[in-house]
């Protein structure tokens, strides 16, 4: 019989006889002779399909790779290997590892994502057909193996006291993907072969004291650095370091250098002061700068001694290798340069995260930072200025995955400084941001989206208008810019600029971009974007053209909703009225009202209604069923933002009944009610005082600003302060006194913002002709 498989079932064989079988090969010149007769073969027990195999265990490999392992059922008769399955974890979408059954129990799964977990099952296959799955693995985050660290180096002396030596060296250049729990030391004596070990227990800090040495002789030293797996390799041996009690005058030199921060032509560098002061104080220290991997070239950075241990270094040519060290100075002069650092390539380094600054739903300021890869045991390490602990009293630190935020709970003066974090196991994925003044006493009540999100407010969106000639014209404006500010405009993703056929025109002065066409044609159909750049603030804003029949739309700013204020309350002759101000263009959110979490539909008693700076409700002939909490809900596309107002609450408001007409009264926020012109002008040499009359319930609490810096009463300011009242005097004024000067009013209800500028002028001088004139 001719087949076309290497299989063939054969039937009606007779139990309890044996048979032999041979097998030829045919093609089309004919038949081969047989092959060698099969061992004797009789009829068994028909074959099952195997036991599944058990214990699967998923182990790290490398990044992209695991290594899986199991345990083989008990009985392995006629197993012929194993198939192997893997899923995302939680997802169940499994797929197949291997097409031809492995007969071994551990194999090597290549082809994942790094960080991305997943979970693993097997099959056992047989001739008589495949097992059921095994249990799934546990849960495996792809990623490196853990190995034991590499060797420390740079072994340095730090201080010598003439018995005892302080050591200082180089963290490992590899932890083996496990932080590095502690170092171990060897010592002996100059000549000697035998090293002797110094501590049993690991020390955790990268200096050590060693004790019980005698004076005049030379030693060396090793370090070994440990981490969960083990010890790794010894460091190289130190220079034989003389044991003799240090006299000098200069400082002994810093050390623990570490490099923070490192962007295309930039660097921060960290050290540690000196242990030996020298006989005075340290008073600063200089930088020297060496490029390439090993050259002695070493430049000066810096002139004059710096106080700080952090520098940041700039200029660097993006992609080149760069060495520093650092050397202490006092009076007697300066001491001795530390060890170089490693080499450092001035590039950054893709995925590589800056800290960014924001305020939350609840309205708090926060910091937040994103890692590129975390290990188990990585942690954020916050600090200020490099160096000081940030108090938790002052700000509550969060860590999702691989991202942290630290908010401040209640910002304060004593919260301004530079802020640093950088991760436990990489110093060198690390960001810095410097908290200032002006952003957290005046640009964040006034303006906190706009300043914190960077973005360009939109005075009026994309309008269009068509002349009675057929001409067209596309403006938006937003509010003013500088004369730095930028201008992109994107035509179907590609960027245009003015033609005969299309003029583009930019005034920055008055935030206006336009767009001017002869008459649109087909090919002017499509999508117009402006992409807006003033220093650190931007947006973009888009119009689409739909047709030939002048239809326009445009998509929302994504900070539409973000930019609303919160719910404000506004008496009525027939009731009152619940609002919500917006910065930007409205016209595309969609808008509810709800009133103790039910959605309030329209009727005899209420009215809503939006405009573009604007979105509102109208209560009618309230009553004391109107007490509650109010909520306004705005989708815009993608997200829901809420704004709530609950009145119900004791001093908020109260309704008063009279003649059966209820009338609304609120607690006011604060506000200028009086005082202060636009522009004032004064000689040089009198004195200046400028007086502004406040409201609001509670009182509010004033400042004064001078060029957006708060002001404090000294000798040539005196600031006065009333519950309703509030003046500032500049005493014996002088040129440098003309700029913008501000009172800032605030309560728990609200704040504003008033601001008159100051020209100051010679004698026989004239003032300024817009500017009221001070006697």
């Amino acid at each position: 019989m001719v087949v076309n498989s290497p299989r063939f079932p054969v039937f009606d064989l007779v139990k309890g006889k044996q048979y032999y079988f041979r097998v030829r090969s045919v093609n089309k010149y004919g038949v081969s002779d047989p092959s060698e007769p099969s061992t004797p073969i009789s009829l068994g027990k028909p074959q099952g399909v195997p036991a599944p195999p058990h214990s699967v265990m998923a182990v790290r490999d490398t990044d992209t790779s695991v290594l899986l392992q199991w345990q083989e059922p008990k009985d392995k008769t006629g197993i012929l290997g194993y198939y192997l399955y893997y899923s995302e974890a939680g997802k169940q979408n499994w797929k197949t590892v291997n097409n031809k059954p492995f007969t071994k129990n551990r194999f090597t799964v290549h082809g994942l994502k790094t960080w991305r977990e997943y979970v693993f099952r097997v099959k056992s296959v047989s001739w008589a057909g495949n097992s059921s799955y095994s249990d799934e693995s546990q849960p495996i985050v792809v990623k490196s193996a853990i190995y034991v660290p590499s060797a420390p180096s740079a072994i340095a002396l730090l201080l010598c006291t003439g018995s005892e030596m302080v050591l200082g060296w180089r963290a490992p250049s590899s932890d083996g993907g496990n932080p590095v729990r502690g170092y171990y030391l060897d010592q002996k004596e100059k000549g000697m072969e035998i090293w002797r070990e110094v501590n049993v227990k690991p020390v955790k800090e990268r200096q050590f004291k060693v004790c019980n040495l005698t004076s005049g002789h030379f030693y060396q030293f090793r370090v070994f650095a440990a981490n969960m797996v083990g010890v790794g390799k010894p460091s190289e041996a130190s220079e034989a370091f003389l044991c003799e009690k240090w006299t000098m005058p200069e400082p002994g030199c810093p050390y623990d250098l570490e490099i923070r921060e490192v962007r295309n032509g930039s660097l921060v560098l960290l050290w540690a002061a000196p242990l030996y002061q020298g006989r005075s104080p340290v008073t600063g220290y200089l930088l020297e700068i060496s490029q390439g991997d090993q050259s002695d070239n070493w430049t000066a950075l810096n002139e004059k001694t710096i106080s700080d241990t952090h520098y940041k270094v700039s200029g660097l040519q993006v992609g080149e290798t760069y060495r520093l060290r650092v050397l202490a100075v006092n009076e007697a002069g300066v001491g001795c340069a530390s060890l170089p650092s490693e080499p450092v390539m001035a590039q950054t380094q893709p995925g590589t995260k800056n800290i960014e600054i924001g305020v939350d739903d609840d309205g708090f300021i926060f910091l937040g930072y994103e890692a590129v890869e975390m290990n188990d045991e990585s942690k954020f390490l916050w600090s200020k200025n490099y160096t000081d602990p940030v108090g938790a009293e002052r700000v509550r630190a969060e860590t999702k995955k691989n991202r942290s935020v630290l908010t401040f709970t209640d910002p304060s003066e004593e919260d301004l400084g530079l802020y640093t974090v950088n991760m436990s196991d990489n110093p060198q994925l690390s960001s810095s941001y410097d908290f200032t003044y002006l952003f957290m006493t005046y640009c964040l009540p006034k303006s906190a989206f706009n300043f914190c999100l960077a973005v360009i407010a939109l005075k009026s969106g994309w309008q269009v208008e068509v002349s009675e000639k057929g001409s067209v014209r596309l403006w938006l404006q937003t509010e003013t810019l500088s004369n730095a500010a930028e201008l992109r405009l994107i035509f179907n993703d590609r960027e245009i600029s003015s033609t005969p056929h299309r003029k583009i025109n930019f005034d920055k002065a008055k935030g206006l971009v336009e767009i001017l066409f002869d008459e649109l044609s087909q090919e002017d159909e499509g999508s117009y974007t402006a992409q807006l750049r003033d220093g650190r603030a931007k947006n973009q804003f888009t119009l689409v053209f739909v047709d030939k029949s002048k239809s326009f739309s445009y998509k929302s700013c994504p900070y539409a909703a973000l930019s609303a204020s919160p719910l404000k309350i506004q008496s009525t002759g027939e009731g009152f009225k619940l609002y919500c101000s917006l910065k930007y263009y409205t016209s595309v959110l969609k808008t509810s009202w709800y009133f103790k979490e039910k959605r309030i539909d329209q009727e005899a008693r209420t009215k809503p209604g939006s405009s573009m700076q604007k979105v509102w409700i109208e209560i009618f002939n309230p009553t004391e069923n109107d007490k509650g909490k109010y909520m306004l809900e705005m989708f815009d596309g993608n997200e829901t933002h809420k704004r709530f107002l609950d009145l119900s609450g004791q001093g908020a408001f109260y309704i008063k009944c009279q003649q059966s007409y209820f009338c609304l009264f609120i607690s006011d926020r604060a506000k200028v009610t009086k005082g202060l012109p636009d522009v004032v002008a004064i000689m040089e040499g009198k004195s200046l005082c400028l007086t502004c009359f406040v409201d609001g319930e509670p009182a509010p609490e004033i400042s004064w600003l001078r060029n957006d810096r708060e002001i404090f009463s000294q000798d040539h300011f005196t600031i006065t302060k009333e519950p309703k009242r509030s003046s500032i005097t500049i005493n014996n004024v002088n040129m440098e006194d003309s700029g913008k000067y501000s009172i800032f009013v605030q309560n728990k209800y609200g704040s504003e913002t008033v601001n008159v500028t100051v020209s100051v002028y010679k004698h026989g001088e004239k003032p300024p002709a817009n500017a009221v004139e001070m006697v």
